[in-house]
């Protein structure tokens, strides 16, 4: 049993980034688009490192994947709707493969995070 410090985390510090990079991408996206699809990627998103952070304070590992599992769903989830976001011509090509190509490293951090707590 023990308390990680999240701001140490190789997996909340990516994730931080990935939320400041789509924030600077959602500025692309028309006004009319304020409390939808845009709304949704923010939330999603913020749910990223916040899950990592919460899950960190937790007293077991246990409880820890819990909150990292809830986080790659977020990340999924970001996934499909940034994918919409470069269906709908929100964003460019570009950003989206950009934005993807942080989001998987990510995706795969948690996954790679959550099978060694299971190992401890």
């Amino acid at each position: 049993m023990r308390i990680h410090n999240f701001r140490e985390l190789k997996i909340w510090q990516k994730s931080i980034e990935l939320t400041k990079l789509v924030y600077q991408i959602l500025n692309e996206f028309p006004a009319d688009e304020k409390y939808g699809l845009k709304s949704q990627i923010r939330r999603c998103a913020i749910s990223i490192p916040s899950n990592i952070a919460e899950g960190s304070g937790r007293v077991g590992d246990k409880e820890f994947q819990h909150f990292l599992s809830i986080a790659n769903g977020s990340a999924f989830e970001l996934e499909t709707q940034l994918y919409l976001a470069k269906e709908f011509n929100y964003i460019t090509e570009e950003n989206y493969l950009n934005i993807t190509k942080l989001l998987t490293e990510v995706e795969k951090m948690i996954y790679g995070f959550y099978q060694t707590l299971n190992k401890i």
